[in-house]
């Protein structure tokens, strides 16, 4: 709907040569206060030295002119609020734009602005878990959103895939993998190997840890045994990552490990010591900051390595000169906020322009507990695929439901049970909250999606699909609320990228679903005359269609039958 449009036109009106661009229609709390407030005279009262009640009263009047046939009623309450009641009649037309949209409304602010997104980042040699599931889905989601916008995006995963560790696994592979093992490798039998050899490296005579260390060397100096065997670890590594990502249903643009940026840090380090920005301290090269809470950023250590700062700012360089981005957006753990900011600090006054976004998630336990490896619950991110494929089957197999459906039903409840949270907040996974038919759950939303399909598919038996002169139900409380709700959409999708936050979105789509469960049990649809009928059944369409869309921007498969 155009109302912002309206309301902006009639402030402009009555106070020429101001700024209203921010002036807004917020949804009303409570439907006896009208269909939507706007609090901005208020707020502008001292920018325009009038009272505030005179501000919304002048502009009520303008309201009452230029929007007639979009508002049934304007008034002004309290201090200077308005209060506004939009007519049935301009909503079916604003629900059928809408319904006519390729995009589900949603604004193609992105068009002709890249972005990239970093994010899932697990490390080569090693099996995903369920430590691994927020950086993945949340990222994922984030990604979706902005290509929905318009957004060219390239989703980048930043592999660990350099480091000390391989020259402790080059070593254990040798010496501690049997014949089989060596032949027929996998994911598993490499972690198997990094966790014989490293803890054959704490032995206290340090002739194992010295072999682990001259592997590494060798590695470094590009001994062509050692990087065949590397380069070996690393596809075994991804061609297993992407078998969890096909599971989950997401496609990654680039792998660029740690090692694509190796040759360009020395460059980064060089920069920094001509500009005086780095300085030695201890043997290393560090940056130091005025601001204290930001500390010191080593940027080359004492032994002559380099650590993810310089590595990050080695990666910026590179995603810049490459891609021209409008951002770049890192989805990472909270405990990783220190290095962001020393990292974007340091990019900043090395002349990089692209707006950069940490976007910190807090941590999950798993079912009360602490996800660790000394507690003993680091789950495989496969044994909870499989896990929540096992428990979905369970429910669905009584309804006829099959392994696909139980595995679209299972998948989705994982990633709703994190996607639902604000990212920045810790969550706790509960498999009876996240595969729960009757709550803020991924399985009731998809069930809500099929109660559309199934009632649409009677109507269509019965010869009354709906359409009629193509006009939308909007007069009943019932009907109205859950309009007015689906015309939200695009917004909640614009909110949720803004704010980096897919829980934004997840929150709409629960929320507009309560209110088409509320409008279902209150407005008889098939046994209503042919108009009624027919303009009800357009309102459950779309909220179908836009329940399906929004779904499927957090990730979410939408199967037409439960």
């Amino acid at each position: 709907m155009q109302i912002d449009e309206i309301l902006v036109s009639a402030f402009e009106k009555n106070f020429p040569g101001n700024d209203f661009s921010a002036v807004r229609a917020l949804p009303a709390t409570d439907p006896r206060f009208g269909d939507y407030q706007c609090n901005d005279a208020l707020k502008l009262a001292k920018a325009l030295r009038a009272n505030p009640r005179e501000i919304a009263a002048r502009v009520a009047e303008t309201l009452k002119e230029t929007g007639a046939g979009v508002f049934d009623k304007v008034e002004v309450a309290g201090p200077g609020f308005l209060n506004l009641v939009v007519s049935p009649a301009s909503i079916s037309s604003s629900l059928a734009a809408l319904a006519s949209s390729p995009d589900c409304g949603i604004p193609q602010s992105g068009r002709g602005k890249r972005i990239v997104i970093d994010y899932s980042s697990p490390n080569a040699a090693k099996q995903m878990h369920i430590g691994h599931i927020r950086s993945t889905v949340i990222g994922n989601a984030i990604d979706r959103i902005f290509r929905a916008l318009g957004y060219d995006v390239i989703a980048d995963n930043h592999l660990g895939d350099w480091g000390t560790q391989f020259g402790i696994l080059i070593k254990g592979y040798r010496e501690l993998l049997t014949d089989g093992e060596r032949e027929n490798l996998t994911v598993a039998n490499l972690e198997k190997c990094y966790v014989l050899s490293a803890a054959k490296a704490k032995e206290e005579d340090g002739v194992w840890k010295d072999a682990c260390r001259k592997e590494l060397v060798k590695l470094q100096q590009g001994d062509a045994e050692n990087l065949a065997l590397w380069r070996r670890f690393i596809d075994i590594s991804i061609s297993e990552f992407e078998r969890m990502y096909s599971m989950l249903g997401i496609h990654f643009d680039t792998y660029r490990g740690e090692s694509y940026y190796n040759d360009m840090m020395p460059g980064v380090v060089e920069k920094l010591v001509k500009a005086g920005r780095a300085v030695e301290s201890e043997g290393a090269l560090v940056v130091k900051f005025d601001d204290e809470r930001l500390g010191v950023a080593i940027v080359r250590k004492s032994d002559g390595g380099y650590n993810y700062t310089t590595s990050d700012l080695a990666c910026v360089e590179s995603r810049v000169a490459e891609y021209s981005p409008e951002r770049i957006i890192y989805v990472t753990d909270d405990r990783q906020q220190l290095h962001f900011r020393q990292f974007f600090a340091i990019a900043e006054e090395m002349g990089v322009k692209t707006k950069l976004v940490h976007v910190p998630f807090g941590l999950m336990s798993f079912q009360g507990k602490a996800i660790s490896t000394r507690e003993g619950n680091l789950i495989r991110l496969d044994d909870l695929l499989s896990e929540a494929k096992r428990r979905s089957y369970d429910i669905v197999k009584e309804r006829g439901g099959d392994e696909k459906l139980a595995e679209a039903i299972g998948f989705g409840a994982v990633k709703y049970a994190d996607l639902s949270h604000d990212p920045a907040t810790a969550i706790d996974f509960s498999w009876e909250k996240a595969l729960a038919l009757d709550g803020n759950s991924g399985p009731y939303l998809q069930y809500a999606y099929a109660r559309v399909c199934s009632l649409l598919k009677k109507a269509e038996e019965a010869g009354a699909a709906g359409v009629g002169d193509g006009s939308f139900a909007a007069s009943t409380p019932a009907e109205k609320r859950l309009a007015l709700a689906i015309l939200e959409f695009p917004q909640a999708v614009v909110r949720a990228a803004e704010a980096y936050k897919p829980s934004i979105l997840a929150d709409w789509l629960f929320q507009t679903a309560q209110l088409y469960s509320a409008f279902y049990q209150t407005s008889p649809i098939l046994k209503e005359e042919s108009d009624t009928r027919a303009k009800r059944l357009n309102l459950c369409r779309l909220f179908g269609e836009v329940l399906r869309k929004g779904l499927s921007l957090l990730g979410i498969e939408t199967p037409e039958r439960i």
